[in-house]
């Protein structure tokens, strides 16, 4: 138990950090961006949990939805704001 409450402790730190990174304006924790940014570190947290379980098909549909919200909200922005979509797009190193 001790070990998954390190892991939640870590998650928020970074979670807070990534805010702070991307925020629009001071209390800012639910732009497009921020969005964007918190749903890229869940993303790429899965890559290792995919190595070690090759057969976990339900975390696997859950990483095509987290991919799927993503992609909306990166053309969200894209139409919105395109000169903040270059900018999120350069800082989290994601292709068009």
């Amino acid at each position: 138990m001790e070990r998954e409450v390190k892991v939640l402790a870590l998650v928020k730190e970074k979670k807070t950090k990534i805010i702070d990174e991307f925020k629009v304006h001071a209390r800012d924790t639910g732009s497009a961006e921020v969005q964007i940014a918190i749903l890229t570190e869940r993303i790429n947290s899965l890559g290792g949990h995919f190595k070690e379980h090759k057969k976990d098909f339900n975390s696997r549909r859950g990483l095509l939805i987290l991919v799927g919200r993503r992609r909306r909200l990166l053309n969200y922005l894209k139409d919105k704001d395109p000169k903040k979509y270059e900018e999120v797009l350069a800082k989290l190193n994601l292709r068009k």
